[in-house]
């Protein structure tokens, strides 16, 4: 089907097509998807978000000038994030369009604000998130990554100090890491890179927004933003915990100084100066608005309340993994369970639990770090727990009866040599890159793969997904 039909089709066909496409994914509510979005089980909230995007979508965020309702919302937006990450009178921020676009600009205002310095570097544990390794490859910041504790999955705060150099313009850690939910130390980080003149950022994209609510609720949460001495930023994505759609993020630096270099300018042209404080230019206002609609029908008493649903949820999850036998969790510090096994296939564990509804995300091996199952657990779980323990115990048994994963003889030899489309066809993958009913054998062997050679084979699978349909 082209977007671009010959004739023009009513609305209500549209909507009808559009409604069989959606049809196809998996569900965005009801507590089933660990992964991809963030379902409060809140009634009414997707129509208020709906109306106030619809409200403010054609709104171009480019000249606040023209639309101070935009810039209203959005400094409100920003002032809500510095009330709840410890931000005081001198807190700036801008709204983005997502965490990794956040992580970007705090790397650009990094470099930026260090022109003496012609090699930047980012120092980072391994464990910090992707965007982070993608803002340094788009930005030609030298990436250093350091090691953690395979068993502990932790950093030492004195490895990251070592490995600053005079050159490196950031020091990045996550509160918490998204693969396994767990805090980097962040006070000794930003002690270290404050003792070197150099930034720190902490990446709360994934936790920023629930965090401080599970601490008023008597979790032992440490201390990770911007009230810590050395944080000089820290993004937090209101798309996740705060519950709005997608996608809306907020970067924050301690003062304008630091935010100065976030800035893009352009006048040496004969069209209007440009002057952008994030990547995009245009801007709907639609999501803004809607991030602004969700914050204030919630409110801070209906946040702490859904971090309290959360926060039993992620108990009771965690709870019934570790009954399992052969089912080992991470140790619990956020709203993430994650759990690694050394008896049991956890791609056919995760194949199980999707035929029984459940939908996960599993994560391949990383050096000495086992392969995982991720469980991003919300508010909409906890309806939920009792079935999830059942059909966990159910898909666990299945999982030992299938057997772990046996790959076609040779196909590890192909891996990095072969077109892609051979190891598609070798695995099962239909034609255009359909997706096989059990992708257990396509994890095993992507589990196989060295990082680099997995890298290539998603890209070119990828690429295989994204061709459009010859037109009949």
């Amino acid at each position: 089907m082209s977007a671009l039909s010959d004739k023009g089709v009513p609305a209500d066909e549209v909507l009808a097509q559009l409604r069989a496409m959606r049809g196809g994914d998996l569900p965005t509510h009801g507590g089933r998807l660990f992964a991809y979005v963030y379902d409060p089980g809140l009634e009414g909230l997707d129509e208020l978000a709906a109306a106030a995007h619809a409200m403010s979508a054609h709104v171009n965020g480019l000249d606040p000038t023209a639309f101070p309702s935009l810039l209203a919302m959005e400094n409100d937006l920003v002032g809500a994030a510095a009330q709840v990450l410890g931000g005081d009178g001198r807190t700036v921020g801008s709204v983005t369009g997502g965490g990794t676009e956040s992580l970007i600009l705090a790397v650009k205002a990094a470099r930026d604000g260090r022109p003496d310095i012609a090699a930047p570097r980012l120092v980072m544990p391994v464990t910090a998130h992707a965007a982070l390794a993608k803002a340094a490859s788009y930005l030609r910041v030298a990436l250093d990554t350091v090691p953690v504790d395979p068993v502990t999955l932790r950093v030492d705060p004195a490895a990251v100090a070592a490995a600053i150099t005079p050159d490196t313009v950031l020091v990045a850690c996550s509160a918490p890491s998204y693969a396994h939910g767990l805090i980097d130390p962040v006070e000794p980080i930003a002690a270290a890179a404050a003792a070197a003149g150099v930034r720190c950022h902490v990446d709360a994209c994934f936790g920023g927004w629930t965090l401080p609510y599970l601490r008023r609720l008597g979790e032992p949460i440490p201390p990770f933003d911007l009230s810590v001495p050395g944080v000089t930023s820290i993004s937090v994505d209101l798309h996740k915990y705060a519950y709005a759609p997608k996608g809306v993020s907020v970067l924050l630096h301690r003062d304008e100084e630091l935010r100065a270099a976030q800035y893009f300018g352009y006048a040496d042209w004969p069209g209007y100066t440009m002057v952008n404080p994030v990547i995009s230019s245009t801007r709907s206002g639609g999501p803004i608005a809607a991030a602004w609609a969700t914050l204030r029908h919630i409110g801070d008493d209906g946040y702490l309340a859904l971090a309290g649903r959360t926060r039993y949820a992620t108990a009771a999850i965690a709870e019934a993994v570790s009954k399992v036998q052969g089912l080992d969790v991470v140790p619990r510090e956020s709203t993430v369970v994650a759990f690694m096994s050394s008896s049991v296939d956890l791609f056919v564990l995760a194949d199980e639990l999707a035929a029984r509804g459940w939908h996960t995300q599993p994560q391949f091996r990383h050096g000495e770090i086992p392969a995982s199952v991720h469980l991003t657990v919300t508010a909409a779980v906890a309806p939920r727990v009792g079935e999830f323990e059942a059909d966990l115990a159910s898909a666990v048994a299945a999982a030992r009866e299938h057997g772990p994963v046996q790959l076609p003889p040779g196909i590890l030899d192909l891996l990095g040599a072969a077109p892609v489309e051979q190891l598609a066809g070798a695995l099962g993958l239909g034609a255009g890159g359909a997706l096989p009913e059990r992708m257990a054998p396509v994890n095993a062997l992507l589990n196989a793969a060295p990082p680099a050679v997995r890298e290539k084979l998603l890209v070119a699978f990828l690429s295989l997904l994204q061709r459009p349909s010859p037109r009949p």
